[in-house]
């Protein structure tokens, strides 16, 4: 299909094919992305109008094809701005412009539709590539704290994991400034530098006893390990029950499809019928990984139930399908589900969820806090000779009941949910972390607090927010707090 071809499907937060992800780059919080290829794959029909036959990749010519791209398949065409990309000098501000009556329509959110770069993309999607510290972060007033480190990353290797609370960031020793007066100063991320290979940076930090260091590490190429070899799966015991944990941090990684088969197939050995799935800063990803998982969950179900339907604006209706379950040889058959889900919670993991809600009703639950609310996902279109991939929204998913309009979040769409805080005293998937409790409680039929209220889509409980670079990478992108 040339450069105009690839698809991508994400529920994010609907962060390649087709891409369902969370919230994007830019502000304080929210994650990153899309859709890759599905199965089978969705293959868009090459748009009428003729892409610009300059090469050049001058500033003019790319706002000129982004501005035709948007306007021929953008999900919600009535709903785009009557502006002319002339005079604009940043892409990502005239695409925001351009979709901000469907995001005053509630239709929309900033930064669900953006330019990025094909390489970085497809590095990420195909191996998990990403440099950086390899760490996710998140403020807490005028604190910064490390709600989660990756395997094989510096930031881990050198004393960054779960719980650390960064008190001061510099160069070196000699300069280091106070993360309060840091974020007093909007100046937080510059402070960390970029997610280049080589960039050292200093840090003064607490440990979760309360130990104060300094420390020093150096940014690296590493790989997005999607299912923790740490803490990623587990099978828990509560009053004598066997109870399956699966933390999946991201969709948007080829090799999660066999690290959850394996998941599964080890609950399934052990004859796990209750689990939790652990989703609270996944983003999204592809919606292929999304529909393994959904199936994966799905062995009671049948080739005629409905997993989901994905719909397109008028001009691409061709490409509206209904996908089915398909169970796996791996697939189990639970009575009763836990999703543990936040505001980082988006796109592709909440396409799984909302496939769920109508075939378990009461016996699947929503624990911790609502989600980012991203029923609509992306596609990709390529502009090879420019590196330019542009994530424009153009689909819509609903489950079996027509349920897709959770802009504000699913918790509403659930029966059953229970408020949980994220504890960054425990490790994920330890039983006493308190979400992970909580999962335990409504697996058991113990009581809790619902979650009510609307919550804020970048708040993960109180004044904590995921931070996000405002010139963020493709992983970044897909992945919330990401550094």
């Amino acid at each position: 299909m040339g450069n105009l071809s690839r698809l991508r499907q994400v529920t994010s937060l609907l962060s390649i094919s087709v891409l369902l992800s969370s919230c994007g780059g830019g502000g304080g919080g929210g994650s990153g992305p899309d859709l890759a290829p599905t199965s089978p794959p969705v293959t868009v029909t090459p748009p009428a109008t003729t892409p610009p036959t300059s090469t050049a990749c001058s500033l003019s010519s790319r706002l000129d094809w982004v501005a035709a791209r948007l306007r021929e398949d953008y999900l919600f065409p009535d709903l785009l701005a009557n502006i002319s990309p002339a005079g604009y000098t940043d892409i990502q501000k005239f695409i925001n412009d351009l979709t901000a009556p469907a995001r005053a329509a509630g239709k929309d959110k900033l930064n669900f539709s953006y330019l990025t770069s094909i390489a970085e993309e497809n590095a990420l999607t195909n191996s998990g590539s990403s440099a950086g510290l390899g760490i996710r972060l998140y403020t807490e007033g005028s604190r910064l704290f490390v709600s989660e480190a990756f395997e094989g990353a510096p930031g881990l290797a050198a004393g960054l994991d779960r719980g650390v609370e960064i008190l001061a960031i510099g160069t070196s020793e000699a300069n280091l400034q106070s993360v309060a007066s840091l974020i007093a100063s909007d100046g937080l991320s510059a402070a960390l530098g970029p997610s280049d290979p080589g960039v050292t940076r200093t840090f003064r930090i607490r440990s979760v006893s309360g130990v104060e260091s300094v420390i020093t590490a150096t940014k690296a190429d590493y790989a997005l390990d999607p299912v923790s070899d740490r803490y990623g799966s587990r099978i828990l015991t509560d009053g004598g029950k066997k109870v399956g944990y699966v933390n999946l941090r991201t969709f948007i990684v080829a090799n999660a499809d066999q690290q959850l088969r394996t998941v599964f197939a080890d609950f399934k050995a052990q004859g796990v019928t209750e689990v939790i799935i652990d989703l609270r800063y996944n983003g999204g990803g592809l919606v292929s990984l999304a529909e393994t998982l959904t199936n994966l969950l799905g062995a009671n179900r049948t080739s005629s139930d409905i997993q989901s339907k994905t719909v397109f604006n008028a001009r691409l209706s061709s490409n509206n399908r209904t996908t089915f379950f398909a169970p796996q040889p791996q697939s189990i058959a639970p009575t009763k589900i836990a999703f543990i889900g936040g505001p980082a919670t988006a796109s592709a993991s909440e396409l799984v969820m909302n496939a769920l809600i109508p075939y378990y009703g009461a016996n699947v639950g929503l624990i911790g806090a609502n989600t980012y609310g991203k029923p609509v996902g992306q596609i990709a279109r390529d502009r090879a000779e420019c590196d330019d991939r542009l994530r424009v929204i153009a689909f819509q998913t609903v489950n079996r009941d027509n349920n897709g309009d959770y802009f504000n979040g699913l918790a509403s769409s659930f029966q059953r949910t229970c408020r949980a805080t994220d504890d960054l005293t425990k490790q994920l998937g330890d039983p006493t972390e308190t979400s992970v409790r909580t999962a335990l409680d409504f697996l058991a039929g113990r009581p809790c607090t619902a979650i009510g209220g609307s919550i804020s889509a970048q708040s993960i409980g109180g004044s904590r927010a995921l931070l996000q670079s405002p010139t963020p990478t493709s992983a970044q992108r897909e992945v919330p707090g990401l550094f």
